[in-house]
């Protein structure tokens, strides 16, 4: 339990840039490291807690922490994740109305937006690596993007969309094969 609530505490407190950020540094910590999940299994585990309501920080840390050691462990996980933004938000809100004005207070943040915004992008880079592996998978992305983009479509109904449509696509890939024996 130990583990668990240090592993994530110190993802809530050293990920800048929100849950998104926190992708690449956990799936390091939990396939490399610690040797949870393979990596096969973390990029599940990322699809489940994306698709899940809630923000997906909280959402893998209570998933891996029941994974490990069911339902305490995932209360461990998502408390330690929670704490340090918790504690740090409190801080930052008396301290920005204090300093919020101060160049070197607006540099700092500017620093940390860029930072986040590279975390991000290593995100989006190592899930579209393990994700993106056939032209279904990746016309597939490709049709989410420009449908979240461009339309007033609901990402509920995106998701459901896609759903619906894999599952179709294991349908027919299934029967074809079925066939073709």
């Amino acid at each position: 339990m130990l583990e668990l609530f240090i592993t994530f505490f110190k993802l809530g407190l050293f990920t800048i840039g929100g849950g998104v950020a926190m992708i690449p540094i956990l799936q390091n910590i939990a396939v490399n490291e610690k040797k949870w999940f393979t990596a096969e299994e973390a990029l599940d585990v990322i699809s489940v807690c994306q698709s899940l309501p809630g923000v997906i920080a909280i959402n893998m840390a209570t998933y891996v922490g029941f994974k490990r050691k069911g339902l305490l462990g995932s209360l461990v996980s998502t408390v330690g994740v929670v704490l340090p933004s918790f504690v740090v938000i409190i801080l930052v809100a008396k301290g920005l109305s204090a300093f919020g004005d101060n160049p070197y207070v607006m540099g700092a943040l500017g620093g940390l937006r860029a930072a986040a915004m590279g975390l991000v992008m290593i995100a989006v880079y190592s899930i579209a690596k393990g994700v993106i592996k056939d032209w279904f998978s990746g016309i597939s992305s490709l049709a989410g993007i420009l449908l979240i983009e461009f339309t007033n479509m609901s990402v509920v109904l995106i998701v459901l969309l896609f759903l619906v449509t894999g599952i179709l696509r294991s349908l027919w890939n299934t029967r074809r094969e079925g066939v073709l024996k």
